[in-house]
């Protein structure tokens, strides 16, 4: 089996950033990266997330939507992230059923037994051995998320930097909480400090967590 790393943060916490340094760097160690997303990650569920991201969208009720993030993970397990794991690679995902816990349960008000079932279902046996969160303040983070959405000349994926400040702020209580309850898998990196600071302190910390695992990584 391979190693399974997740990247989770509130939106602008420069988490898709580091995601494709450690990707570029743990391949130069010669390990074999499967590198991914959610929502997306396979072509159904990228369909699933245009309509989830769309901020014409703004209605879908809490309910749909974490149905939606199901449904998506669902395919996404089966279609990537499982067969990359049996065959020995490195999964690196930007979000996983964490962001789900976060947005939906701490920033929706949904109902956590509800959450954790559904999670369940849709990954199946399958749960990240390390989950890298990066942390900033919320008012910094969607700063930076909007910026971005500015310059981008692709789909405005915008519908969750449209929430409020105190929507945002619930989501990262959220995952501070998972971070606190789940301490030996969840690595905290301070998401205010320099790039390139953040990508050596990751790029260390994650190294020797892959050399404590067991054999079989590629």
């Amino acid at each position: 089996m391979g190693y399974f790393i997740t990247f989770e943060g509130i939106e602008g916490c420069g988490k898709t950033t580091q995601i494709k340094l450690l990707a570029r760097h743990l391949e130069t160690l010669g390990h074999r990266i499967v590198m991914t997303r959610e929502p997306g990650g396979c072509p159904i569920s990228d369909n699933i997330r245009s309509i989830v991201l769309d901020a014409g969208n703004r209605d879908m009720c809490p309910m749909t939507e974490l149905l939606l993030y199901a449904a998506s993970r669902a395919q996404h397990v089966t279609e990537v992230i499982r067969p990359a794991l049996e065959s020995g690679g490195i999964v690196l995902c930007d979000r996983f059923s964490d962001a789900t816990t976060a947005y939906q349960s701490f920033g929706r008000g949904i109902d956590r037994t509800i959450i954790d079932s559904l999670n369940s279902m849709a990954c199946g046996s399958i749960s990240p051995n390390l989950t890298v969160l990066i942390d900033c303040a919320p008012e910094t983070g969607l700063m930076r998320a909007r910026q971005r959405i500015e310059l981008s000349t692709g789909a405005r994926e915008e519908r969750f930097e449209l929430e409020s400040l105190e929507f945002h702020c619930r989501v990262r209580d959220g995952y501070l909480a998972l971070a606190q309850q789940y301490p030996e898998r969840f690595l905290n990196i301070d998401g205010n400090r320099d790039i390139s600071e953040i990508t050596v302190n990751i790029t260390r910390q994650v190294e020797q967590r892959i050399k404590d695992s067991k054999h079989g990584i590629c």
